[in-house]
């Protein structure tokens, strides 16, 4: 049996990169993952689709279930959370890891593009929440993870909207702990300490594939997150090194995508960081 086994997860941004990572790893644990995307037809530019990663998770023996949705309307938010709950019996774990980048100065940042990382990120994962915790108290309790950052100052320069998006996912971890604690509801964020690839690093150009890590490196975090192996207190938000040295884990070579490479460290607080530089 796996860690896994018997529980429900949804997964937003599910069809490529660090949101398909997830899922595989759930299904391979055993839980029966919901699938959460937009994208449900091929894209020459976005490689992958709900039902390719669908397909990949059967094939390997897991049980998935697809449910197309944009995140940034509330009605397929409720869908998404009250079909999986009459279908599949409950929520057991929301990741709330779909997301936008947009980074520019304020003076080049677009209404739409703000609107765009305030509905994908903060908004999206907020509504999320709301519609998840009533099927996850049924249940007795659930976890909610958030992809985003320890709340740091100094780090905004560039990229004003994104991490105004981001920061606020993080104030809604702390909040919403203090608030569900009772019920038996765990809600963390976690965030890398470097980039980790997927389509976005690609996509924007945020170095190479030597500056990053594997999709694994956020991964394991997440999992021992909801596993509880994770010794870390709920509504904390914390680097995905943190998390990993919590459940014993003290070596990270393993998760370089180039084995031996020096991977640049990318903590809000350092002040050669890659996040500053980029």
């Amino acid at each position: 049996m796996g860690k896994l086994e018997g529980k429900i997860a949804i997964v937003t941004g599910a069809s490529r990169g660090i949101g398909k990572a997830i899922a595989l790893r759930f299904a391979k644990e055993g839980a029966k993952v919901v699938l959460a995307s937009k994208t449900t037809e091929p894209n020459p530019k976005l490689p992958g689709t709900l039902d390719d990663v669908r397909k990949e998770i059967e094939a390997a023996g897991g049980k998935a279930y697809v449910q197309p949705t944009d995140v940034r309307e509330e009605d397929q938010i409720i869908a998404l959370a009250e079909r999986t709950a009459k279908e599949l019996g409950g929520i057991d774990f929301l990741i709330n890891n779909a997301g936008a980048l947009f980074w520019s100065n304020v003076e080049s940042t677009p209404s739409k593009r703000f609107d765009l990382v305030m509905d994908v990120n903060v908004r999206a994962s907020f509504l999320c929440a709301s519609h998840c915790i009533p099927h996850m108290k049924k249940r007795g309790g659930g976890v909610i993870v958030n992809m985003s950052p320890p709340v740091t100052p100094g780090v905004t320069k560039g990229r004003v909207a994104y991490m105004i998006s981001k920061f606020g996912m993080s104030l809604l971890t702390e909040g919403l702990a203090a608030e569900v604690e009772g019920d038996k509801i765990r809600v963390y964020s976690v965030w890398p300490v470097t980039m980790v690839e997927s389509q976005a690093t690609i996509g924007h150009h945020l170095g190479e594939r030597s500056m990053w890590r594997k999709p694994e490196v956020i991964v394991d975090p997440t999992l021992g997150l909801c596993t509880g192996e994770a010794k870390v207190k709920s509504g904390g938000c914390y680097y995905d090194e943190e998390v990993l040295e919590s459940m014993g884990i003290k070596n990270f070579d393993p998760y370089a995508c180039v084995p031996g490479s020096d991977i640049p460290r990318a903590r809000f607080d350092d002040p050669n960081s890659y996040w500053r530089t980029s």
